[in-house]
């Protein structure tokens, strides 16, 4: 059976940067730097699974939300791209591809 997945491009937000994140042993936020402007994050998890937060905590390899490998993370708000964090659940670290939008 085939998994269908959802693709949106657009809606409102134009996209201006994109990186991939290394998501290793020690939990690591969102590159903000040139980000500042960003109001919209949208991230594939590309290899291995992780754990996620978005109220400025530490997540831990038990604690947060589980990521699969192929599943989206969509941030809208300044304040939750800020708050972000993530975390590796085993001993392969993850790939995170993101795409800002303002």
């Amino acid at each position: 059976m085939s998994v269908k997945r959802n693709v949106t491009v657009g809606g409102g937000y134009s996209a201006f940067d994109d990186e991939v994140i290394t998501v290793a042993d020690s939990a690591i936020g969102l590159t903000l730097g040139t980000y500042v402007d960003a109001t919209k994050a949208e991230m594939t998890l590309e290899t291995a699974q992780i754990r996620v937060r978005k109220d400025g905590s530490d997540p831990t390899a038990s604690v947060g939300h589980l990521v699969e490998v192929g599943d989206q993370i969509n941030l809208y708000s300044a304040s939750d791209i800020a708050n972000f964090k993530a975390i590796r659940t085993g001993s392969t670290s993850g790939a995170l591809t993101v795409t800002y939008s303002e």
